[in-house]
């Protein structure tokens, strides 16, 4: 019963919200994190360093983040098989909601000294933790509620939740930098944001309440057929298809962690254009990131999975040299077209791989290995990537470097996707 037939409208509409919902929080909460790292973390809880050396510890903060995702993938992903997804939704919304306020509650350096940033390390790690078991449970609310032959297009639905938090938190950030004084937000303006986590958190329980578990959990458990130990079974009998799903995030996260995160940097500190300027060309981008993910998970169940991914990896390598040659324009309206354009493209990556991830592994495991293929990815990718990309900006005082290792990144998915199989119009396995 993985392939179920087609849930009625009203069902799947709030099934999409209850899918996005989550992911949209956890990815408000990071991009908050992400943009105060890049702005004010660095005098705020690193204030003893330069400007770029203290960017570069608020960067190993936010890649904290990535690396307490695989906990959260072997934790998390252990209880969706094992328990059900609907269960583990429910508790990482909460840990993600409940992390994020903390941390804006923080006291600052001057306050607490060592033990301020020790605390923001801690927060953010937890953070971490919970967006590794929510993106598998995230997917497959929707896609295995919903009809086989839209599967690409049901498992977007999550994905939409990184633009649309993007845009809600660099929008919240935005409003906060507008409307207060440089001094007034770096002394307490940046914690309303994070504190603001908590009307979201409402949201998303109330939502997700709601949402009956899914027909496959429901199938395995009727027959006890619920796998024992999920981690293990993956590592023993599905390994191939882990490092399948883990070679095909590679390239993407590289390449959002470029476009979102060290975009912002770039242009407040290499090219001292305004804080609003890269806010606004962020909130856009996220925007047409948002919009075109369904349109290519969409196309992905007509076409396949690999030719629209392959399609937007080759892209995203043209456009890695692009984009800073726009940037270093310094006109506004062409830096804005690098990031929403960058973005775009991402989409086309991003818009199939929920779905071409998850068709990787059956049902007694699924949610574990699609975790685990999520979150081990930050390790090597997307954790690491904005702290590597300022370092060998700093090193090297050139964008070649920079664009070189997005394109090695990139070229690992393409290299994946070619040996891979599709999965578009195969039935889950169960």
């Amino acid at each position: 019963m993985d392939d179920v037939g087609r849930v009625p409208q009203p069902n799947m509409m709030r099934l999409a919200a209850a899918s996005s919902v989550g992911t949209t929080l956890e990815w408000y909460d990071f991009t908050v994190y992400n943009v105060m790292a890049a702005l004010v973390f660095n005098t705020v809880f690193f204030p003893s360093f330069d400007p770029l050396a203290g960017t570069l510890l608020a960067f190993s903060t936010y890649a904290v983040g990535y690396l307490s995702r695989p906990i959260g993938g072997f934790v998390f992903g252990h209880l969706g098989d094992r328990l059900g997804r609907r269960f583990v939704l429910v508790a990482t919304l909460i840990l993600m909601g409940v992390a994020s306020g903390l941390i804006g509650l923080l006291p600052s350096y001057q306050t607490w000294g060592a033990l301020s940033p020790a605390l923001l390390v801690a927060l953010r790690f937890a953070q971490g933790a919970a967006i590794g078991g929510e993106w598998a449970g995230a997917v497959l609310l929707s896609l295995e509620h919903g009809a086989p032959h839209q599967r690409g297009r049901n498992a977007s639905f999550a994905q939409m939740g990184p633009g649309c938090g993007t845009i809600l938190g660099t929008g919240a950030v935005a409003a906060m930098t507008l409307s207060l004084t440089p001094s007034a937000f770096e002394s307490w303006g940046w914690r309303i944001p994070l504190c603001s986590s908590v009307v979201l958190v409402g949201f998303g329980w109330w939502l997700r309440r709601g949402v009956d578990e899914t027909p496959a959990f429901v199938e395995l458990e009727s027959r006890h057929a619920t796998s024992k130990a999920p981690i293990k079974e993956i590592f023993r009998q599905h390994w191939r298809p882990l490092l399948t799903g883990i070679g095909a995030r590679v390239g993407p996260d590289v390449a959002y962690a470029l476009l979102v995160v060290f975009s912002l940097t770039y242009v407040t500190t290499v090219l001292h254009l305004p804080r609003s300027l890269a806010l606004t060309a962020t909130m856009v981008g996220a925007a047409c990131n948002a919009v075109a993910i369904p349109v290519f998970g969409t196309l992905s169940d007509r076409i396949g999975r690999r030719p629209v991914y392959a399609a937007g990896t080759v892209v995203s390598i043209l456009w890695a040299f692009e984009y800073f040659r726009l940037m270093d324009t310094g006109q506004p309206l062409l830096i804005g077209l690098a990031v929403a354009g960058g973005l775009t493209i991402h989409a086309m990556m991003y818009g199939p791989q929920a779905a071409f991830i998850t068709e990787q592994f059956p049902a007694r495991v699924r949610y574990a290995g699609s975790s685990l293929a999520y979150t081990l990815t930050g390790i090597v990718a997307g954790g690491i990537a904005p702290l590597s990309f300022a370092a060998l900006y700093r090193s090297y005082r050139s964008t070649i470097p920079v664009s070189l290792y997005l394109t090695a990144a990139l070229a690992v998915t393409l290299i994946v996707l070619w040996r891979a199989r599709e999965t578009a119009n195969a039935p889950l396995a169960k």
